[in-house]
């Protein structure tokens, strides 16, 4: 089956689906995601959305803190342009239906999380990324030009280099090939624009707060047709997730500790005292190392968060979704600390994007967490990945309808999936086995502390299965597990690269070898060339 369209957007997270709200008015609209259209990263969102919306903050606060949390690797023009442009990007998400917690009528109810000077997280009590999904998935469903395809995973993308005899700089975007999870069909899509809004790749790593659809696909597919990546390194570590055998990494949103919630031992200890001067609301990547290294000196299984002190009346109203979560799990918060531990939560890294989110291919656009932008540098700085989204949804539609007059495809026919000589498999368990090595490598050696040692064991590990997988690839018929198993080998293998190649520690990025900051030879990101589809590179 092939599908022609205007824009071609994979992914439904706030990204995707303010991309297609922006340009749907002016053309076809192919949406693809992987599960149901509201399940996604944006979805679990806790704490809120970060903006100036006080008129005790200002625009370079929010930018020193946005700095200051990526370890001064952000890009200054880059955060102006997302802080500068956010209020009006919040202002598109509430037009669209999004309703925030207000004090009252006129006046929104802004709270505080870890490294932020000021109140400026907009939010939905603490289910903010469901009212956002809610309303843009709602939007999204009644507009005409918006077709979906739910249970569709992208294969790789289609560009002019790979298909053409001649070699096109830059190279161009044609669309993509997608599998029909469903029917295990490989469908054709091709686009004038297409657009990865996949989201992150938590599932790269053995515990992790994202959703199961967390598998990198964006990166992966990006980097093999050529696309660069930058600072692949930095994996941010969320401090605080429920320590429960059952509760499948259930993330404590940030705002508990902006609340006033605290960090102590097992014995009763406040022991981020000890870290940093911001104790509780330091950033997160010190406050995923600090919990790190008190389960280690005390061999505790977890820590725990308390917020007791705050009454009963307090929680329930601010924090409904957490408190209902915990007491489903014999955990009463109003009355006992929560235990937690760090869970690999958002990837500061990704495919190099633009100011305009373009990458260096022309009209591939990456936006959202598959991006680096410049933005989050060696940490970011909470809530600020929601409002990333918002941003370069917007520049990357008004860009995208400035050049829909364009002749695009290049008068290039795209072809059709060839599976070749591919048979249905029936050693299903190579690649269960293959996914299980995978994560747990990168759990045990690409963690939040490293080494060479460590790293280099892991690198040895992921070629060693990426042959493997190569060769199955090519061999048997895709299926979802296949093609994710693919991609998270290709992410991890990239992190590993990047991070063997980062010889400080900075941010997420923290290794025994190289403890001190090294801004003489180490204040740069961290480039890989995308890979030469010619040559099959990988």
């Amino acid at each position: 089956m092939q599908v022609t369209t205007d824009f071609l957007i994979i992914g439904s997270g706030i990204a995707g689906l303010s991309y297609a709200l922006k340009v749907a008015d002016h053309g076809t609209v192919s949406l693809v995601t992987k599960r149901d259209i509201d399940i996604s990263a944006t979805q679990l969102a806790q704490g809120g959305i970060a903006t100036v919306f006080s008129a005790v903050d200002s625009f370079s606060s929010h930018a020193e803190d946005t700095m200051v949390a990526g370890v001064q690797l952000s890009n200054p023009d880059i955060v102006d342009l997302v802080v500068e442009t956010g209020p009006e990007a919040i202002n598109d998400l509430i037009n669209w239906g999004v309703q925030f917690s207000r004090k009252r009528d006129d006046e929104y109810d802004l709270t505080r999380e870890g490294g932020h000077s000021h109140r400026r997280i907009l939010h939905a009590k603490d289910a903010t990324g469901r009212e956002i999904e809610r309303a843009l998935v709602e939007a999204a469903l009644k507009h005409p030009n918006i077709t979906l395809y739910q249970y569709h995973i992208a294969v790789d993308l289609i560009t002019e280099n790979k298909i053409s005899q001649n070699k096109i700089d830059p190279n161009h975007c044609l669309g993509a090939y997608v599998l029909n999870i469903k029917n295990k069909q490989v469908m054709t899509f091709g686009a004038k624009f297409t657009v990865l809004a996949t989201g992150g790749a938590g599932k790269v790593y053995l515990f992790t707060c994202n959703p199961d659809i967390a598998t990198g696909d964006g990166v992966a597919i990006g980097w093999r047709a050529g696309a660069d990546v930058a600072n692949m390194e930095f994996m941010q570590f969320h401090p605080t997730t429920l320590y429960h055998p059952h509760a499948k990494s259930f993330l404590i949103s940030e705002a508990v500790r902006g609340e006033g919630g605290i960090l102590r031992r097992e014995d009763g200890h406040p022991f981020m005292a000890d870290y940093h001067k911001l104790k509780d609301l330091a950033p997160r990547d010190i406050v995923a190392r600090a919990i790190d290294n008190e389960m280690k000196k005390t061999g505790s299984d977890s820590v725990f968060l308390d917020i007791t002190h705050k009454g009963a009346d307090f929680i329930k109203e601010h924090f409904p979704m957490i408190y209902t979560t915990c007491l489903g799990f014999g955990i009463d918060m109003t009355k006992e600390p929560i235990p937690v531990v760090p869970a690999t939560h958002y990837l500061c890294g990704g495919l190099c994007a633009d100011e305009n989110g373009e990458t260096n291919i022309h009209n591939l656009f990456a936006i959202g967490e598959v991006a680096c932008t410049g933005l989050h540098g060696a940490n970011r700085l909470a809530s600020n990945s929601l409002l990333e989204g918002i941003v370069f949804a917007k520049k990357a539609a008004d860009i995208s309808l400035t050049r829909l007059g364009e002749q695009n495809s290049r008068n290039i026919s795209v072809p059709p999936w060839d599976c070749g000589n591919a048979t249905d498999s029936d050693e299903e368990v190579i690649v269960s086995h293959n996914w299980d090595e995978i994560r747990r490598s990168m759990w045990n050696y690409v963690g939040i502390v490293r080494s060479d040692k460590r790293l280099q064991r892991a690198m040895n590990r992921i070629l060693m299965i990426q042959k493997e997988i190569d060769q199955y690839y090519w061999d048997f018929l895709l299926t979802s597990d296949l093609i994710e198993l693919r991609n998270i080998t290709t992410v991890a293998r990239l992190i590993v690269q990047s991070a063997l190649s980062r010889h400080e520690s900075r941010g997420l990025h923290y290794t025994i070898d190289y403890p001190e900051l090294d801004d003489e030879n180490f204040h740069h990101d961290t480039i890989i060339p995308g890979a030469d589809p010619e040559k099959n590179t990988e």
